[in-house]
């Protein structure tokens, strides 16, 4: 199996076809995808491609990564598996409760209205 890379800063215009082409010049792509918004279709300016070998893979960061494409610097390193976001299963990063930020809002809203 091949390696998987995250491409990321894409330029929005950029489509799946244009980053498999960027990366074939650095070895075999098996697959190359720019991911985009469900509901608008627009690139979200990232994707994934994945390499045939782990050598590929390597020479194609190396090369890419921070690397101007159309006026961009693009970021390419290893994808990091998919965390598993199933019902009940929290992850540490998950936040419960007040959404942040709270304290201060009644504050300016007081001063806003002596003005």
């Amino acid at each position: 199996m091949g390696k998987r890379l995250y491409v990321g800063n894409l330029p929005y215009s950029v489509d799946s076809s244009q980053l498999q082409q960027l990366f074939e010049q650095h070895g075999t792509v098996a697959s190359a995808q720019v991911v985009s918004d469900r509901e608008t279709g627009r690139s979200k300016g990232f994707g994934f491609v994945e390499m045939s070998t782990e050598e590929e893979a390597r020479n194609a960061i190396n090369a890419l990564n921070g690397q101007q494409f159309e006026g961009r610097a693009l970021t390419v390193n290893e994808a990091r598996p998919k965390e598993n976001f199933a019902p009940g299963n929290r992850g540490s990063g998950e936040r419960r409760g007040s959404y942040g930020g709270g304290r201060d809002r009644g504050q300016d809203r007081g001063r806003r209205d002596r003005y």
